[in-house]
């Protein structure tokens, strides 16, 4: 259904209320999401993106009915990803010859998914494009933000910035707007938003919000590809992303551990308490890594200060589980945080050294050598774990 969001610019997109995970199975989506589509009708009509291939069917004939494909001037594809442009292959039978505006990469992107040599027609920082009554479209590149193709569109007059993935949320809401949902709700899906996705290009972040900023456009609204359009203070998740990119962390320890017969969930029990015992303002947060979404602790993990984790050795080395969350770790490529490793072990004890240095490899810095305890946890290795609690909160 198409709605206004300003003047003759209007939403054409999906809410996908039923989505649980984006990219295969990597990332939860606990509240659905949205795939934001927009039509700008002024002397020239032109559509940003389209949506996930599953709804192109619907998109394409609701486009017909509302707006009429053979009126659609231009298409800008402001990222080659599927969620964005799922539904240009059938889009484009019905209106082949119709020139797709998008960056270098984003031809290769197309090319690659769809194998179709459609009228591309290549943009970069500072191209406009016409829209008649005065209005333009002028293209900002936004490289890996978070593909090497994305990009990102500025209406004239309007003021419209077409972010696409940056400054998005996955949340599924009938409202259009930032000031009409749950202010908890926007907020947390932004932040995990950005450190599952964004994080790892937080430098190149940093650095692209002050081109931006450079190029002096009054900015009254932020319309992205995923969930809300920011359009009451739009600046406010600017200024999210400016604080969330210089290395971002809260007085949070994060503790995550997984376990076999539970000697090292009562050692992550005990350095909690320590933890408590040395600082009492301090955030404590622990997790049992099988028995929690690997997005959500990715999440407090980018809120942490320092992260605690812990695996008993099994076969000379930790657990399975505990081996991929520290190549995710590193992956994302956390700065500034600390770290530390704990474990039970029956026999021979590794796991504890081979996460501290496969976590130091991942870019954090160790606070300690790590604590090990041998069967399960008797009075004295609680003692001894109460006791690297309280190290790790002051160090």
């Amino acid at each position: 259904m198409k709605r206004r969001i300003k003047n003759n610019v209007y939403w054409v997109g999906k809410v996908d209320w039923e989505l649980q995970h984006f990219h295969g199975f990597e990332y939860s989506t606990h509240k659905g999401s949205t795939y934001n589509a927009y039509i700008i009708d002024e002397e020239k009509k032109v559509l940003i993106d389209t949506v996930w291939s599953p709804f192109a069917e619907e998109f394409v004939e609701n486009l017909d009915q509302e707006v009429g494909l053979s009126s659609i001037d231009y298409i800008v594809i402001n990222h080659g990803e599927v969620d964005h442009s799922g539904a240009l292959p059938l889009l484009m039978k019905h209106i082949p010859d119709t020139p797709i505006y998008c960056s270098a990469n984003a031809v290769k992107s197309l090319r690659g998914q769809y194998h179709q040599d459609w009228n591309f027609q290549v943009v970069k920082t500072g191209d406009r494009v016409s829209l008649g009554n005065g209005k333009e479209l002028i293209f900002v590149e936004m490289p890996m933000l978070h593909w090497p193709d994305s990009m990102a569109a500025y209406l004239t007059q309007d003021n419209i910035l077409f972010s696409n993935d940056a400054f998005g949320q996955h949340l599924a809401t009938d409202h259009l707007f930032n000031d009409q949902v749950d202010q908890c709700d926007l907020f947390n899906e932004a932040i995990k938003y950005y450190a599952n996705i964004l994080n790892p290009f937080s430098p190149m972040l940093k650095k692209k919000l002050e081109e931006i900023a450079a190029l002096n456009l009054p900015i009254e609204m932020i319309a992205t590809s995923h969930g809300v359009i920011w359009r009451d203070n739009p600046r406010q998740i600017v200024e999210k992303y400016a604080q969330w990119a210089d290395n971002y962390q809260e007085n949070q320890i994060t503790i995550i551990y997984d376990t076999m017969w539970n000697g090292t969930k009562q050692l992550a029990e005990k350095i909690a308490a320590g933890i408590r015992e040395a600082d009492q303002e301090v955030v404590i947060k622990v997790y049992h890594l099988a028995k929690s979404d690997e997005a959500d602790l990715i999440t407090e993990v980018f809120k942490s200060k320092t992260v605690v984790l812990g695996s008993p050795t099994i076969y000379n080395s930790m657990l399975h589980s505990m081996a991929g969350f520290i190549q995710l770790l590193k992956q994302l490529r956390f700065k500034g945080k600390k770290a530390a490793a704990f474990g039970c072990y029956g026999w021979s004890g590794e796991a504890v050294k081979q996460m501290t240095e496969l976590v130091e490899k991942a870019g954090f810095t160790i606070i300690s050598e790590g604590l090990r305890s041998q069967w399960n946890p008797d009075e004295g290795a609680e003692q001894a774990a109460v006791g690297f609690g309280k190290n790790i909160a002051t160090s």
